[in-house]
């Protein structure tokens, strides 16, 4: 039966990224990257001091807070997992492709935050909140685009990378012994699901509180694992490199398997990892108090840089400089946990099973709550019932039981799927409207010619601001 419905989820993933999405996002990412004249490599020094700037009041959500926001959604299992499957089942170009799909795609982050803040909602307590369906609604007319999108983002966050998070986390164990393929999915996916449940269903607000101070700090220890194996293997790294760009333009190669190649597998995972474009980090943008749209905008760009090119990069070196062989029997975090193991010994298993867990279980928190919003569009701009929550989590936790005991290629093509239905749907739309970003980044590069602190108000680039809740 699962293979049935992989073979079919299988095609459909192929067809939608090669050579759809392939096309779409290379287009509108080299789009929007040559309308802001390269603002994501221009005016980098300039997003990394807008990081630190502080909201008019400590009430509201900081630049700061709503980057972190975003960054936590994108970093995850697919740092660790997708990384190692894109380079043991496409090859060491991947990372080449990650790479360049980094630099493109943060134009296309820059993009969609600035719609994101300019057509941000105002909340009873005066706070804001938005994203894709409400630039969608307000900006094009098009409530129920709006409304697919976010039918879409649903399938994504509560369900497709659900189902994938959860695949992801209990492959790690199969570097145990005690590993058995029938037992061992069924006990980790009823303990994972069980314990997301009773945070959601049952307010396990003090384990929420917990992790997501753990998590951080999992995080940079996961790098400076990766940088001692990295030096301790440090002949090896332009060996590394140069896999990396003798694979990447091995064209041959690629077009005689495109589908399977590492351009596709870079893409697809780069996209996983990142999500520029997708949709889903401007959903954190609105929610900054910022005297500019333009400066959550490049605050975002940074997400996709600390994502891709810190985090997946500290992946892939510490993989390709370990010595161990990539192979698609070792992709996940077999992998990963091989390559550790070359200096820390068993320990290395141990370590990734345990940061598998901690962002895992925060992803799945995150995921779940992270719908909210597109949850309360679809009712009328009101919160759901709890007792409608009550049954979808439900249903979410039943996805999660099942991701443990899916196969690797059903996992992945589906969170592909639901992830590229949400791009199809916000990379036109933002393209369409991509002339009002445009403008706000003149005013905001305007403003800091003349040594200004830049604010924005809507009718200084010819837009309408009865139709605003915020910019008048």
């Amino acid at each position: 039966m699962f293979q049935v419905i992989t073979d079919f989820f299988g095609k459909v993933d192929e067809v939608l990224y090669y050579p759809i999405l392939i096309i779409v996002l290379a287009a509108a990412g080299l789009f929007f990257t040559f309308r802001t004249k390269f603002v994501q490599i221009r005016l980098f020094g300039t997003a990394c001091k807008l990081i630190v700037e502080k909201p008019a009041s400590s009430q509201k959500v900081s630049s700061f807070q709503a980057l972190m926001v975003s960054t936590a959604s994108r970093v995850g299992t697919g740092n660790i997992v997708g990384v190692s499957t894109a380079i043991c089942l496409g090859g060491p170009g991947a990372c080449f492709w990650m790479w360049l799909m980094c630099i493109i795609g943060a134009a296309s982050a820059f993009i969609e935050s600035t719609l994101a803040q300019i057509f941000k909602q105002k909340d009873k307590d005066g706070n804001s909140f938005g994203g894709p369906a409400y630039y969608i609604e307000k900006a094009l007319h098009l409530p129920v685009v709006a409304a697919i999108f976010c039918v879409f983002l649903i399938a994504t966050y509560a369900f497709g990378f659900n189902l994938l998070c959860s695949y992801n986390l209990q492959s790690s164990f199969a570097a145990y012994d005690f590993y058995d393929e029938l037992w061992t999915p069924i006990i980790v996916g009823g303990l994972l699901a069980a314990g997301v449940a009773f945070c959601v269903i049952g307010g396990g607000k003090r384990i929420i509180k917990l992790t997501e101070k753990i998590v951080p700090f999992m995080g940079i220890a996961y790098v400076l694992i990766s940088l001692i194996i990295i030096f301790a293997h440090i002949p090896n790294i332009p060996g590394a490199f140069a896999s990396i760009f003798r694979d990447a333009f091995d064209f041959r190669a690629i077009l005689g398997g495109l589908s399977g190649s590492c351009m596709v597998y870079g893409i697809k995972r780069g996209l996983y990892s990142n999500e520029a474009g997708v949709g889903s980090a401007p959903n954190a943008s609105a929610s900054a108090d910022v005297t500019h749209p333009a400066k959550q905008g490049l605050v975002q760009t940074i997400s996709v840089y600390i994502d891709t090119m810190l985090l997946c990069t500290a992946t892939a070196l510490m993989c390709l400089c370990s010595g161990v062989e990539n192979s698609a029997e070792a992709a996940g975090a077999p992998y990963v946990q091989n390559a550790v193991s070359t200096v820390f010994g068993g320990f290395g298993p141990v370590f990734i099973t345990v940061a598998m867990v901690l962002f895992a279980f925060t992803t799945l928190i995150g995921n779940l709550y992270y719908v909210d919003n597109a949850l309360a569009y679809l009712n009328k701009k009101r919160p759901p019932s709890k007792k409608f929550m009550r049954f979808f989590y439900i249903a979410c936790v039943i996805v999660i039981f099942v991701g443990a005991l899916a196969p690797m290629d059903l996992a992945w093509n589906m969170a592909d799927i639901t992830m590229g239905g949400m791009t199809l749907i916000n990379i036109p739309c933002c393209v369409i409207l991509s002339g009002v970003a445009i403008k706000a980044l003149r005013d905001f590069e305007k403003q800091k010619k003349k040594r200004l602190n830049p604010t924005f108000k809507a009718k200084d680039i010819g837009l309408d601001d009865s139709r605003l809740s915020f910019w008048k």
